[in-house]
């Protein structure tokens, strides 16, 4: 009798975790995985003016990768993240030392005030940073034209990435630098005392115990911001609307994607770009994954 008493409770404790799990299971399935799977079943057809929609295997792939346009856009996030992500993330690096220095006065206030514009939703900062480079009506433009000066061409073709570069950082240095900042303040009191007592100075400090142990958070921060870069959206979406001699549909990958099932109605074109978009975001996070790790390896 005992031994069946026992035999059952373990046989109840062995059931309740699959059901514990599965409610995130069937989310899981139904919200991420469900959809993927439609949207690669979709890749594999065209459609047709004649035949309706027909399967085509990998065609749909084969012409994306000799797609000019997808290229061009792909090259063009990619020089966006080369130009964009350092500057970006020496800033929330340079405000994270500065904070966890104790130097500075108001330094919560600060903090609170770098932090703010991530919580400024996209569309509304995309929308506020082109009033502000708008040539005809921004406060940019108005000075300039006040001083006799050029009206500075934010919005011109050349210096198109820059601004979005621009906005991007601003948006984001402050959610960088929480995480660094958070970084910071596990490291242990101790380093410090030691360094200190063998006549380490601040800077030296900071370069020889608290850059070594912020190397998993930057890593942490620099994989986000690949993910990020070659999601970029809203930003060029909203700029178009000023800008629509300079950005195009096809500007970035995503908006390329976009425009293709939306505006082309080109369902299975754009399942294939997306398709690929997100084959070179894994590609390049596992790329930098395997470098930091070799990199940690003796």
């Amino acid at each position: 009798m005992a031994v069946t008493t026992a035999t059952s409770a373990k046989g109840k404790r062995r059931a309740a975790g699959p059901l514990f799990v599965a409610p995130f299971m069937v989310l899981f399935v139904l919200l991420f995985l469900a959809p993927l799977g439609y949207a690669a079943y979709l890749s594999l057809f065209q459609e047709r003016l004649i035949g309706g929609t027909a399967f085509v295997g990998l065609d749909n792939y084969v012409k994306a990768v000799q797609d000019p346009l997808l290229i061009h856009g792909v090259g063009r996030v990619a020089l966006f993240f080369v130009i964009q992500v350092p500057v970006m993330l020496l800033l929330a690096l340079l405000f994270a030392l500065a904070l966890d220095s104790g130097l500075l006065r108001l330094a919560r206030v600060i903090r609170l005030g770098i932090f703010v514009p991530y919580a400024v939703p996209s569309v509304v900062a995309a929308l506020m940073w082109g009033y502000l480079y708008g040539p005809d009506f921004g406060p940019f433009a108005q000075l300039s034209r006040n001083l006799d000066l050029p009206v500075p061409g934010f919005l011109s073709e050349s210096w198109m990435l820059g601004s979005l570069a621009n906005i991007v950082t601003w948006e984001f240095v402050g959610y960088n630098m929480i995480i660094l900042y958070a970084a910071l303040r596990t490291i242990p009191q101790e380093l410090y005392e030691a360094a200190a007592m063998d006549g380490a100075g601040a800077w030296r400090i900071a370069w020889s115990v608290k850059l070594p142990a912020l190397k998993p958070a930057l890593m942490l921060t620099l994989l986000f911001s690949v993910i990020g870069s070659f999601q970029l959206f809203n930003e060029p979406n909203l700029l178009m609307k000023v800008a629509p001699d300079v950005i195009s549909s096809s500007y970035t990958a995503n908006l390329y994607a976009y425009s293709l099932a939306f505006t082309g109605q080109q369902v299975n074109y754009a399942a294939t770009v997306s398709f690929l978009l997100g084959l070179v975001i894994v590609i390049a996070s596992y790329a930098i994954l395997l470098t930091a790790n070799r990199r940690r390896t003796p």
